[in-house]
């Protein structure tokens, strides 16, 4: 039993907790983080909180639409076969599978997966919920999948490579993985500004998970554990697991008018997000979660 303290109704980790786990290597981590993150995302549905909206009535009257601001999705998704990794929460899935789409949805949260089953069944919608972390896909099987949708939540495991070897495996060869991540700046930076503006505090080296912030702040969620994944990782662990990338996009949020130290402001200086379009292009699988070579033509 990992131990935690409760304060003000969030779960925070105790540093003995932390320090457990980080002496323990890289199994304790993955477990320290399932189990943490899986009560964090649990509470913030009871409580209402940020990214646990479902989708919205005028949603419905356009999903393709409402799924699709980018454009990266072409020739619709009829018949299709997506897998919402990690998009638990009654807002992507339910929106895919009013598209057309034969959904899976997988989220490590029971609270969000049944926010999927009750908006589905409020719609008169089918779709597969299922209890899982992104880092293991075991109960799917091999290249049954044309899609995988993404928002951002990989920060919520310690090890990329593996999420990504996961996804090459469940999706078929020419098929689309669309993700979001946090950039490792944006975990990097202070919340708040220095006088001389938003300091890098963490290293870009650290095998986390970061120290929990104090307060409430848009960029991270409160309560949970987070690590931090380098460009290297991000890309580079893309492109090795079987992906080319083809087109890439960084949603602007700042507003440099904004309240010093809103997420507005931050993100004027700080970007928060980045958005990748990829496909599963056919080469031997590299076995990238235990590689360490860069594959070079």
């Amino acid at each position: 039993m990992v131990p935690v303290v409760k304060t003000a109704g969030t779960i925070l980790f105790s540093n003995q907790a932390l320090g457990q786990a980080r002496r323990r290597g890289y199994n304790a981590r993955v477990d320290l983080a399932q189990d943490h993150n899986r009560r964090v995302w649990d509470e913030r549905v009871q409580q209402g909180r940020l990214h646990t909206r479902t989708a919205r009535d005028k949603e419905f009257e356009n999903p393709l639409k409402a799924i699709n601001g980018r454009g990266w999705i072409t020739g619709g998704l009829e018949g299709k076969q997506v897998l919402c990794l990690a998009g638990g929460g009654g807002l992507q899935a339910p929106l895919y599978a009013a598209a057309g789409a034969v959904v899976t949805v997988v989220d490590i949260s029971p609270e969000m997966i049944e926010q999927d089953k009750r908006v589905a069944n409020e719609r008169g919608l089918k779709l597969t919920a299922l209890v899982g972390s992104m880092d293991d896909l075991s109960m799917l099987a091999n290249a049954s999948f044309d899609l995988v949708s993404q928002p951002v939540s990989t920060c919520y495991v310690p090890n990329l490579a593996k999420v990504y070897d996961e996804i090459t495996r469940v999706l078929r060869v020419g098929g689309q993985y669309l993700s979001q991540h946090k950039q490792p700046t944006n975990l990097q930076a202070a919340p708040t500004p220095f006088p001389s503006g938003y300091a890098v505090t963490q290293s870009y080296y650290d095998k986390g998970p970061l120290p929990p912030l104090q307060g409430d702040f848009e960029h991270r969620e409160k309560g949970a554990l987070e690590f931090v994944h380098r460009w290297e990782e991000l890309i580079g662990g893309l492109c090795r697991a079987g992906f080319v990338i083809e087109d890439l996009a960084e949603p602007n949020h700042g507003n440099a008018g904004a309240e010093p130290g809103s997420f507005r402001h931050r993100s004027h200086y700080v970007p928060p997000y980045v958005a990748i379009k990829a496909r599963r292009v056919d080469m031997p699988a590299l076995g990238q979660a235990r590689a360490t070579g860069i594959l070079i033509p």
